[in-house]
């Protein structure tokens, strides 16, 4: 699919820093910021509520359909931890930031997660969840999955140059 800026996923455990990634990226590259699990919470593409963990379990269909029509244009960044869902024809490049533990922990800790939601996300850190889940979403396709630090202010300027330069020397097509 052509379209005159590239549209890129940023994906990752909550906490390692996609939100914050995003809004300096948006700025600088001019695109535009979709911050799915905002988007899921506002439009309630969601049709269950787990309240141990106190957050919605999204629907892969209601949110794939509402993103649709926002990549078809480009230029979008898409911020959300999951990726497997998505259809590579909508995406051009995959940033999945990865966090040390100790610092994932303690942003968790700052947002006053739970202790049970801390462990569990902690955890799928520690197993590379997210990252293997967009390896096997992409496998058979020539994405670019790009696995990157985000565990500090030189770890994030590190990042934007990165996928900057990606943005700059995109090619619709």
């Amino acid at each position: 699919m052509s379209r005159p800026k590239p549209n890129i996923l940023v994906t990752g455990t909550p906490g390692v820093g996609k939100t914050t990634f995003c809004e300096a990226l948006a700025g600088s590259a001019q695109l535009e910021h979709l911050e799915v699990s905002k988007m899921v919470r506002e439009r309630r593409l969601y049709k269950e509520w787990d309240d141990e963990l106190d957050c919605s379990i999204f629907d892969e269909e209601m949110v794939y359909d509402a993103l649709e029509p926002l990549l078809e244009a480009g230029g979008c960044l898409v911020d959300f931890h999951s990726s497997a869902f998505l259809d590579e024809g909508l995406l051009d490049l995959v940033v999945v930031l990865r966090a040390e533990t100790s610092t994932l922990y303690d942003r968790l800790e700052r947002r006053h997660y739970p202790e049970s939601k801390v462990k569990q996300n902690v955890e799928a850190e520690i197993f590379q969840t997210c990252l293997d889940e967009a390896r096997e979403a992409f496998e058979e396709t020539d994405m670019t999955i790009l696995e990157l630090p985000n565990d500090n202010e030189e770890h994030m300027q590190e990042a934007l140059e990165r996928v900057q330069e990606f943005v700059r020397s995109y090619q619709p097509g």
